[in-house]
């Protein structure tokens, strides 16, 4: 009764787990597509070519610096709550 009920508990923890690490997966993968291209776009029109006053030529230099930097923050951002919420379940089915 009592590892038949143990069990049942550690497969609905797994399903919580498994759908808050769907979510991070998803929700980075939608910040990965969505924040270089726009950054890329609204920097190139706004800051460099607006606000600046560069070329058109030097201006999409300028914008791809600026995702490419911006993929390397939302990768570190991932990696960061992805080991933050490894390391909090691992220390979590560490007590059982």
């Amino acid at each position: 009764g009592r590892q038949k009920k143990k069990k049942a508990m550690n497969a609905v923890v797994n399903e919580g787990s498994l759908t808050s690490t769907l979510r991070t997966l998803l929700f980075f993968t939608a910040l990965m597509i969505t924040l270089p291209v726009g950054l890329y776009f609204s920097s190139k029109a706004y800051i460099f070519e607006g606000t600046l006053g560069m070329s058109n030529r030097d201006s999409y230099f300028y914008a791809a610096i600026v995702a490419v930097v911006t993929v390397h923050v939302v990768l570190a951002m991932f990696v960061y709550v992805a080991w933050s919420e490894g390391s909090r379940q691992w220390r979590e089915g560490k007590q059982d």
